[in-house]
């Protein structure tokens, strides 16, 4: 599994060499991509996979400013996971960004072990009652350079069947979603040096049900996510440095904890 992580970056590593040799000079294109591997997926204190992932990230910028943005962000694991499902997702996005204040409107749909008897697998079914799409608003707000204090406020607006969002009555027919929401606090402890460090706390709540996605089930309030992130960028050649970060995190609500190593390959 190693050796497959590796041989993928190198192999990533390359072609982005290659890239940026040959460079345009004159204004970039609105249309740029990304690419990232990591060892798992770790997302507001959740486990999506413990599997090596590869994530990527098309995006449009809709003004020559490139504040506003539409795009399509994907990621799978390498390998199936211990329960013989395989990690797979497609999201779409349109998104403002002026640098300190963030906002987007992102839609989900993790493919990934699916239960058909509460959710649908069909990508283009968006039913209140079934969809496994998840419409999540997603905010973050930058303080200024003299306390650059980061507040993230993300809340899930639609669908999610498949993730317990969608609340049914009795009789099967759609009654309410649960609006799980997700803040988190992050701060640059150590920043502009060789090796950059954040802290972070997030939190999980719902604003119409007890119960929410990020927590264990028993509190209507979980501190899900603490931890920090230290990052760097490896000189590879003279035209060619990778950033690469390193995570640790702990979910104190669901008492478990990971290390998250990290690539943007391009």
């Amino acid at each position: 599994m190693k050796k497959l992580f590796y041989i993928c970056l190198i192999i990533l590593g390359t072609g982005n060499l290659f890239a940026q040799e040959n460079a345009e000079t004159e204004e970039d294109s609105r249309l740029d991509f990304t690419a990232n591997i990591q060892n798992n997926h770790l997302w507001r204190g959740l486990i999506i996979t413990d599997k090596p992932v590869v994530m990527g990230n098309l995006s449009y910028a809709l003004d020559k400013d490139k504040k506003w943005k539409i795009g399509i962000w994907g990621a799978s694991s390498m390998t199936d996971d211990k329960d013989g499902t395989h990690y797979k997702e497609i999201n779409y996005y349109v998104q403002y960004s002026n640098g300190r204040l963030y906002v987007g409107l992102w839609d989900l749909f993790n493919s990934r072990n699916i239960n058909t008897t509460v959710a649908s697998d069909d990508i283009f079914n968006y039913s209140n009652r079934k969809t496994a799409h998840i419409i999540d608003l997603r905010t973050n707000y930058t303080f200024g350079p003299s306390f650059p204090l980061n507040i993230e406020a993300d809340i899930m607006l639609y669908g999610g069947a498949n993730a317990g969002e969608v609340v049914l009555e009795p009789d099967g027919t759609y009654k309410k979603n649960k609006y799980s929401t997700y803040v988190q606090v992050s701060y640059p402890v150590i920043k502009d040096k060789k090796v950059n460090l954040d802290a972070f706390v997030g939190a999980g709540f719902a604003l119409n049900d007890k119960n929410f996605l990020y927590g264990n089930g028993t509190n209507s309030f979980d501190i899900v996510n603490v931890g920090v992130k230290a990052s760097k960028s490896l000189k590879i050649t003279e035209h060619y440095t990778l950033p690469v970060s390193m995570m640790a995190m702990w979910n104190p609500a669901n008492k478990f904890a990971r290390i998250q190593l990290a690539a943007t390959v391009f």
